[in-house]
């Protein structure tokens, strides 16, 4: 079947450039309000509101080239979808929690409730820019002003903010869309050619499943769990992967470009290549294979 992508923007959503993590514009808001404990992702523990210790002076980290091979991966996969400057630079006007150290555990308390903010931003600027999603444009677009009118308030209205439930209401306008978006490609494109063996679904446990060349186009893989499976090929297009476990998991050669709500987390987070097609929204990281 010929590859048609019709429906996938050609081009990053607007209003999406300031949800891409700007690091020299934030306080490394990361390294300090989030814990970590000792695992594969991480060398040792750091319990949330302590620096880490490779944090220098200019809020870089002192061991940016070498992360992974100290230990540090999951300092590697992680995204702050721009909360990290937003906060730094708008939220608290420039001023970093050294120079105001009263402010230091409010300013970490803030960040997780804009890198929440920022996320649905992600989702919703991605269905707007998505055609058959167009009967939902008016609700998609009053979520969006309202995320965007959150993300302006002040410290003490965000901590304030019941963010869990605005996320759940904006949760249900995205599954809404994504059913249309994928019906949508599926009444244009036909269904799967090649569909897996095993079920797959929403939450649907596929750890370390054996998913080469599949084609798991429209497939509903929320929440699933997809850490070290075999994706080599696989066709990808239009499946909706928000919140899906992507842990080692081997996206080589696999086809990603219509996909619905991946991040750039997910993609850190496994294992790809040259050959591996990507959103153009989205970048390639820098420790896949050639």
């Amino acid at each position: 079947m010929a590859r048609n992508h019709e429906n996938t923007p050609s081009s990053p959503a607007p209003g999406r450039a300031g949800l891409q993590a700007d690091c020299g514009n934030c306080f490394g808001l990361c390294c300090v309000a989030l814990p970590f404990a000792a695992s594969a992702d991480f060398a040792a523990d750091k319990p949330a509101g302590q620096p880490c210790p490779h944090l220098r002076e200019d809020f870089r980290c002192g061991t940016h080239d070498s992360l992974r091979d100290r230990g540090y991966r999951g300092c590697t996969v992680y995204d702050c979808f721009g909360a990290g400057q937003k906060v730094s630079q708008i939220t608290y006007r420039g001023i970093d929690w050294r120079q105001a150290p009263g402010t230091a555990a409010e300013m970490f308390a803030v960040f997780p409730v804009m890198w929440q903010l920022h996320e649905l931003l992600w989702y919703l600027y991605e269905v707007l820019a998505l055609p058959a999603a167009d009967t939902l444009r008016d609700e998609i677009r009053r979520a969006l002003d309202e995320t965007e009118r959150f993300t302006g308030l002040g410290p003490d209205e965000l901590i304030a903010l019941d963010a869990a439930g605005h996320r759940a209401k904006v949760s249900d306008l995205l599954r809404q869309a994504s059913e249309l978006v994928r019906e949508d490609a599926r009444r244009r494109y036909g269904s799967p050619q090649k569909p897996p063996k095993r079920k797959v679904g929403r939450g649907a446990d596929l750890i370390g499943a054996k998913l080469k060349g599949a084609d798991l186009r429209y497939a509903n893989l929320r929440g699933a769990y997809l850490i070290a499976a075999d994706l080599r090929d696989a066709d990808l297009r239009f499946a909706d992967l928000i919140g899906a476990d992507f842990r080692d998991a081997d996206i080589r050669g696999a086809d990603l470009t219509g996909s619905l709500f991946l991040t750039q987390t997910q993609l850190n987070a496994a294992r790809g290549d040259a050959a591996t097609k990507l959103p153009p929204s989205l970048v390639r990281p820098p420790h896949w294979a050639g």
